[in-house]
């Protein structure tokens, strides 16, 4: 009996390690920095099934709160990815040891 009992928690129970993740590289500049406590830089794991800068901004909104109002609109903040500029609306995929860079507006006179 104990064998059989097994044998169904291991059937109907999912198991987290089967779940694979990425590591991010994020870079934080000017207001994006200030809005996440004043640091220049984090590693962010994501799920690595569907993970893309949509699911990335997210992410960060969640994680960093007073960052969200910034990261969650595309027009205050741009997004690097590898050091080439990620399009207002374009969605692109992440990969492992990918660098992010948060680029807000540059404002000056």
């Amino acid at each position: 009996r104990s064998k059989l009992h097994n044998d169904r928690c291991r059937v109907s129970s999912p198991k987290r390690a089967d779940m694979a993740t990425i590591t991010i590289k994020i870079l934080f500049f000017a207001s994006a920095r200030e809005a996440a406590g004043g640091i220049a830089s984090a590693n962010l794991e994501l799920d690595a099934d569907g993970a893309d800068t949509q699911v990335l901004r997210a992410k960060l909104a969640a994680q960093y709160p007073k960052l969200a109002p910034l990261v969650q609109d595309e027009e205050n903040l741009t997004l690097a990815l590898n050091e080439e500029y990620v399009d207002m609306g374009e969605v692109k995929t992440l990969s492992s040891g990918d660098t992010v860079a948060l680029i807000p507006p540059i404002s000056g006179g």
